[in-house]
């Protein structure tokens, strides 16, 4: 029985020696991963605390689940669950049907000059920082010296509209910013799904007389349903979460607008501005991870009883 099991053993530790340089490699993305993401979850306990910071953190008042009654009991609680969930699924949809459009039509052009200038066109939005953005937006919509009011409507003779006052015009601005700005990196990662996929289907579908449209429809999309499911995965483990300058800055954190731009994200900062209490913020970040990992598991189940290749585990 020694016998047997020494040469395992010994076959196991050439097999960790010879892997050794690659634990090296990936140690520094582990240990980033750790301190970045496991340590401040200690945090946690602050959402269920009165922090006073002469006392500290550990020494400060257990108050329970107080805290999250700051987002259920405001008359403002389903505002800003609408929002916050109504735009992030119509990110979702609408975001990955344009993403493998313009995926599927990178893949089309021939010209590899034409390729990469396209590809970097798409992709130069979501290398802007959103305060950069909200100017851009703000130099299109401004009252005084937009380009919409002043060059557009101006040629038109149309009379001015007053953007930061007007709430039922920003659902599509907002929308339309955001699908700017991220379309191209998410349309990129599905473009190199697309390059990845082995060309003899295409050349097989070819044979037996299937159109480009077929070839789209029964080979492309197929191919890529493992990638739209894990990125959609992803999404809605963020659906409660919201993209704090899409809906702070760009708005100009009009007043007038809140009906509309008002998220959870930024519904609990303008609180903490206000109110000066951390763990009313720190409740809101546990609750929307809470939802976001429920909602992942559940979507998740889901997908594997249908199709339990294509789920996540």
């Amino acid at each position: 029985m020694v016998t047997t099991k020494a040469p395992k053993n010994h076959e196991k530790f050439r097999r960790f020696k010879r892997c050794v340089p690659m634990y090296f490699m990936v140690l520094p993305g582990i240990i980033y991963f750790f301190v970045n993401n496991y340590i401040p979850m200690a945090g946690i306990i602050i959402a269920f605390k009165n922090i006073n910071w002469i006392r500290g953190i550990l020494g400060s008042k257990w108050v329970g689940l107080s805290n999250f009654e700051y987002l259920f009991k405001t008359k403002d609680a389903w505002i800003i669950t609408r929002n916050t969930l109504g735009y992030n699924f119509v990110f979702i949809v609408l975001g990955t049907v344009l993403a493998i459009t313009v995926a599927i039509l990178l893949n089309e052009i021939r010209s590899k000059k034409a390729k990469i200038f396209f590809q970097t066109i798409i992709l130069l939005p979501y290398l802007i920082s959103i305060v950069v953005v909200s100017y851009l937006v703000y130099a299109m919509l401004s009252v005084e010296s937009g380009f919409i009011n002043k060059g557009i409507f101006g040629f038109l003779g149309k009379s001015s509209i007053q953007w930061y006052s007007e709430p039922k015009y920003w659902p599509a601005i907002l929308i339309t910013v955001h699908i700017w700005k991220s379309l191209g990196y998410n349309s990129i990662i599905y473009f190199a799904s697309i390059v990845s996929i082995d060309h003899g289907y295409y050349e097989a579908a070819v044979i037996d007389g299937a159109s480009r449209w077929q070839q789209i429809r029964y080979i492309t999309i197929p191919c890529l349903t493992p990638v739209i499911i894990t990125l959609t995965l992803f999404a809605i483990g963020r659906i409660f979460y919201s993209d704090f300058g899409l809906f702070y800055q760009v708005p100009m954190d009009a007043g007038p607008l809140y009906d509309v731009t008002n998220t959870i994200d930024t519904y609990v900062y303008r609180g903490l501005i206000r109110l000066n209490d951390i763990g009313m913020s720190s409740a809101a970040g546990v609750y929307q991870s809470l939802v976001g990992f429920l909602l992942v598991m559940g979507t998740n189940y889901v997908v594997s009883r249908i199709d339990k290749e294509n789920s996540l585990f």
